[in-house]
Order: structure tokens, then sequence, then C-alpha cells
């Protein structure tokens, strides 16, 4: 069976002990790791793994002993309780091994739980468990904590009085940090506010965040493609703090933004596109790619990139003396501009004039090609022959 939304949040507050197994899979691996661990904390108890009621086994040990995880799971235990028989970075090589665990187990054995990475829809291991009758799959994806899962986290730190202003400052930090770095804020805040009978404020919050919060370049491309402008520059001055290079970023936004084009272009629009996009999109994130691209006309798409391999050419190039960063804020021109809009005028040409008495001056003067064929982009300089003189 697969679980989602409200019902996996609701399992992860209350797991099931009679289910036979349970798979965990996700491209985070740490937020794999963080429902994970507490799934298990959960079915064992805190001193589960010292009454020795929880098994680790590594995939490798699992391929090279098939047998191990039916002998882990009819196992007899000396202490009473739930066991849990644990099978770490599970792949499709051990879906038939963990098939027959499935198959023979009985109540009172020990319970499954496997985690993985990423899986296909046509991955043998979660079709396994999608279509047992006793066995959960449930995906983990890169969303932001929800309000029920942050009130729940605040009711499990003993916080129950939190001002509205200062629950939407959680909200922020839960968008912008690591599950268990927004855990371990939680439980800050609950021991700044112990003994504290007054409702916690916006101000005690921030006293409580970190320091500096990574900026993913994931945040700066999705909010460039959705256009909040107001964003832009707080990130940028936050990942330029973070070392990341203005060619990292133009780099990271071309890519974006051709597959943004694949989509848009697509024969039969971007819910089209995206069944023949490779590498594919899974989860979330293709639901808010599938949204951008509908917001997106293709000759806006193909100018953008234009000027984004426009700037990025600029910055490659033999003394160029303008600040890096400021020449990446086109990046915002050439997506969030509508006077005139992109589509309807085509970006300078940045490649330099030749110098007059140059070999190239004497051919001529200079165009630019852009062409966008199946989501690529090339850029070609061409020289041809011109009477007009340029200016030196």
């Amino acid at each position: 069976m697969k679980l989602t939304g409200r019902d996996a949040q609701a399992f992860f507050r209350k797991p099931d002990a009679s289910r036979a197994g349970v798979l965990l899979y996700g491209e985070d691996a740490m937020r794999v790791a963080h429902r994970r661990q507490e799934v298990i904390a959960a079915l064992v108890g805190p001193e589960g793994e010292a009454e020795m009621r929880l098994t680790r086994i590594q995939a490798p040990e699992l391929r090279r002993d098939p047998a191990m995880l039916l002998d882990v799971i009819k196992a007899q235990g000396f202490f009473p309780g739930p066991r849990v028989a644990f099978v770490e970075d599970a792949g499709d090589g051990l879906s038939e091994v963990i098939g027959t665990a499935l198959g023979d187990w009985r109540d009172g054995d020990a319970q499954v739980i496997v985690t993985a990475g990423q899986l296909a829809a046509k991955s043998k291991l979660r079709k396994l468990f999608e279509s047992h009758h006793n066995a959960l799959a449930i995906g983990i994806y890169s969303d932001p904590p929800g309000r029920d899962e942050i009130e729940a986290a605040l009711r499990a730190a003993g916080l129950e009085q939190v001002d509205r202003a200062a629950f939407e400052a959680l909200e922020g930090l839960g968008r912008a940090l690591d599950p268990g770095d927004f855990r371990q804020v939680l439980e800050k805040v609950a021991l700044y506010k112990l003994d504290d009978p007054t409702p916690l404020a916006p101000e005690e919050v921030a006293a409580c965040a970190p320091a500096s919060i990574e900026a993913e370049l994931d945040d700066i491309l999705h909010v460039v493609a959705e256009g909040r402008s107001a964003e832009i520059g707080p990130l940028v001055q936050r990942l330029a703090g973070q070392g990341v290079t203005p060619v990292t970023l133009l780099i990271m936004a071309m890519r974006h933004f051709r597959v943004l084009y694949a989509l848009a272009s697509a024969p039969g629009g971007p819910q089209a596109g995206v069944q023949r996009l490779r590498p594919p999109l899974f989860g979330p994130r293709r639901d808010r790619m599938l949204r951008q691209a509908q917001g997106w006309q293709p000759d806006r798409l193909e100018a953008a990139l234009a000027m984004l391999m426009d700037t990025d050419l600029s910055l490659r190039s033999a003394g160029q003396r303008a600040p890096a960063m400021a020449l990446v804020e086109r990046v915002r021109a050439a997506c969030l501009a509508e006077e005139p809009p992109l589509g309807r005028a085509r970006p300078a040409c940045t490649t330099p004039a030749p110098r007059l008495g140059s070999p190239r001056h004497r051919q001529g003067g200079t165009t630019c090609s852009t062409s966008f064929r199946s989501g690529s982009i090339t850029r070609t300089p061409t020289w041809r022959g011109s009477s007009t003189t340029p200016t030196t």
C-alpha cells in the first residue's frame, strides 16, 4: 500500500506495529533518515537497541547472505517487546530477498523497515511494498514541514503557547532548514522558554534561530522562474556569502531554463513534455516545474536563455572588469522584464567588436545567431562582411 499526505503523517505520528514492513524512500538521505528514526523509535522505544530488539542490516551484507533477513525476522529476543529488522540503502536487487521475507512474515515476527534512495514508479522494490497487502511504501520528498507537523513538534518540545507571528517565523525556518536543524531549533526554543508561561514571541524565535541559513541553488532558480523579484537580491547575497561563484549561478540557471523550454515547447504542452523528459522529474519538484513551464511562453524562455548565455560569455571574456555579481543581475532583467516583453525584443549580442585594423575588422562587423533545438541552446558568433566601420 502506498501512503501519501495526511495518511503518511498520521503513520509517522503513530506507526502501525501490525504491518509486516515499511519502505521509506527519497532523494534526500537526511530526510529519509529522520523519518526512519521517528518510526523505529516509536516502535521499539528508547531502549530498543540496548535491549537488542533492533537489528541493523546493510545492503551489501544482505546480498552476500540472503537468508540473514528471514533469520532476523524469526529470531526470538531476550527481552519482551516489538522487534525491528532495519535494512539500510536497499535497491531493486534486493526485492526478491525482501519479498521472500515479507511472504513468510507472521504476527509476532520482527517488523521490516527498509530505506532506499529515489525510486522510480517502475522500481521492483517500490512495487513490492505498494502491492503487498500488509506493507507500506512512503515517499519522502523535500517538502517543508506543514502546519500539523510544526504543531506536533512544538507539543513534543513542550511549547503550547505560541504567538501567531512566532508560528509564522517557525514556518519560515522550517522551509529554510533541514529537518534535523529545524528540530534542534525547536529544542533550543523549548529550553529558552523553560518555566516561562508567556506565549512564544517572534523576537524569541529570531534569538534562537541560526546565525546563517544555507541557501540552496534551487531556491534562486525557482524564485527567478516564478517571478518573485523581491526575493532575488537577498538570495544572491546569501549565496555569494557562501562562496557560490557567479558562473556557477549562471550554469545552474541555464540548466533550469533549458528544462522549462523543453517542457513549454513540447508538442502537446508541458504535461506531454514532462513524460518524455530525461532524466525524469519526480514528486513535488515535477509539479513545481510544470507550473513554472505553464506560466512561460517558449519565445520568452528562448530570450531568457539567450540573455543568460550572453551574460555567461561576458563573465568569461578577457578584460571583463565589471563586478561579476552585478552582471548576474541580468538574470532578473532577462526573466522578469516586462517592457518590452522578452518574447518581442532580442537581447543584444555581447561579443566584443573587432579592434580597428585586426583581421576580423577587415572581414567586417559582427552578428550573433542563437538556435534552440530539443531544449538545448547553441550560440555561434559569425563574422560577415559589412561596410560599417566599427568604432574604437
